[in-house]
């Protein structure tokens, strides 16, 4: 997959990680940018075609998908933090998550697909998180659907495997947006895991690990869980 020539579509992209993919898409060579929002008014990227969509309402995947039969590049941005947690938290928030991380871009794949398919395979960028591969008490919905995001790029890549789509998932720890302002650590900027992402299309790679902290979580997946958890289990 060449990025210089594509044809991409972005959601989310009227703000962080999604700005920065509209914007270097364009500066690596896109022929067509589709950069798309609730409100696509609030995008300000000059030279993107600007696009209303939102992925937890299926008429309005339907109708972009119909707007923009050309794609041969999806990136899944969309996203939402609620700070909800499972036990205790609003199931409104927790399924909003769900909604907009697993279903929303389960929505978008599947009405994707064929238009890949047809645009010669292809390929698809769903954005997702070291949180994909941990829980943290105040942000378990967001864990939780993270990780069921994961599982479907997985399962996806299986599937359209046989059409000659790549799907890339790309893992991350906290970036430099509005997403994460209250957080104090330290903060990918978010060019640089866009860059990542595109060289790991280009390259045919199947996952991206963004940062050293990300690949220390999935690594730790072969441990034991106590030595992971341990401090937040004894706080």
């Amino acid at each position: 997959m060449k990025i210089s020539g594509s044809i991409a579509l972005v959601t989310g992209a009227n703000r962080g990680i999604g700005r920065q993919f509209a914007q270097l898409l364009l500066e690596r060579g896109s022929a067509k940018v589709y950069a798309t929002a609730r409100n696509p008014e609030s995008i300000d990227i000059p030279g993107v075609e600007r696009l209303r969509l939102d992925i937890t309402d299926p008429a309005s995947i339907a109708a972009a998908a119909a707007a923009t039969t050309d794609v041969d590049l999806l990136v899944n941005n969309a996203g939402v933090l609620t700070g909800a947690n499972l036990v205790t938290g609003d199931l409104d928030q927790i399924r909003l998550e769900m909604d907009t991380h697993f279903y929303g871009t389960l929505g978008m794949i599947r009405a994707y697909a064929p238009l890949l398919a047809a645009n010669g395979g292809g390929a698809i960028v769903n954005v997702l998180s070291a949180l994909s591969w941990f829980s943290y008490d105040g942000a378990n919905a967001y864990s939780a659907a993270k990780a069921a995001e994961w599982s479907l790029t997985n399962g996806a890549r299986l599937e359209l495997a046989k059409q000659n789509t790549l799907v890339t998932g790309v893992h991350l720890g906290s970036a430099d947006t509005d997403m994460s302002a209250a957080y104090q650590g330290s903060k990918v900027d978010p060019a640089d895991v866009v860059r990542a992402a595109l060289d790991g299309v280009e390259a045919g790679r199947l996952e991206v690990v963004v940062d050293e902290w990300s690949a220390g979580v999935k690594a730790s997946l072969a441990r034991d869980p106590f030595e992971f958890y341990r401090a937040s289990l004894a706080s």
